[in-house]
């Protein structure tokens, strides 16, 4: 949307994939004992005792590869069309202060309503961050080759996904507002400040001088 330079575009993606595996190193060792008790100490992709799944996103046994790239597309994209509208000026914006809680419940209500099918990542760093985590935490290379080499939907799909609503919210939003309209007084407050700034002739000397002396 022409907000953000396109230098920061690396920096802020590393940053965000540098925080996802930070914040999954956190959790490994919060919970280790937990996870080593439910696993029986083998930590896996597959099973009823599988443990990957906390961290990254798996696809579901029953879901086509077709599908799930589409439940990715569709997440990413919804969830582009709700914040974009935060911040328009013409539609009644939500307060600057309030605009980081409203992101927060916006992704929890997506992750809430489209997680049943592969773990609504609906976003690259979100997923690749903590899949690399369980790569050097010890489940291995399967969280990467595991379901017919899986990982890549989830890393692709968000990329179609967020242009896609982003254009949605241009062509069904932000194209139909009306253009702002100037201020009421802005030709009255420029007269005063142009009277104020002008400086005063010979005649208006007299006067001034004349009333003086009355």
């Amino acid at each position: 949307m022409r907000k953000v330079r396109w230098g920061r575009l690396v920096p802020y993606c590393l940053s965000q994939v540098l925080g996802a595996y930070v914040a999954s190193a956190l959790v490994y060792v919060v919970y280790y004992d937990a996870i080593m008790e439910f696993s029986g100490g083998v930590l896996t992709v597959y099973g009823p005792n599988e443990t990957a799944s906390i961290f990254a996103t798996y696809p579901s046994e029953y879901l086509t590869l077709g599908r799930s790239f589409l439940d990715q597309v569709v997440g990413t994209g919804m969830l582009m069309l709700c914040i974009l509208s935060l911040d328009e000026r013409r539609n009644t914006p939500a307060p600057s202060d309030l605009i980081p809680p409203i992101v927060a419940t916006i992704v929890l209500g997506i992750s809430m309503s489209m997680s049943a099918n592969c773990g609504a990542a609906i976003n690259p760093a979100r997923d690749l961050g903590p899949r690399l985590l369980t790569l050097t935490a010890g489940w291995g290379t399967e969280v990467f080759t595991c379901y017919n080499y899986w990982f890549w939907v989830p890393l692709l799909a968000p990329l179609i996904g967020g242009p896609l609503g982003s254009l949605l919210y241009l062509v069904f939003i932000e194209w139909q507002l009306p253009d702002p309209e100037p201020p009421q007084n802005l030709s009255t407050v420029s007269t005063v400040s142009d009277s104020i700034k002008k400086p005063a002739t010979s005649k208006t000397r007299v006067t001034q001088t004349t009333q003086l002396l009355l």
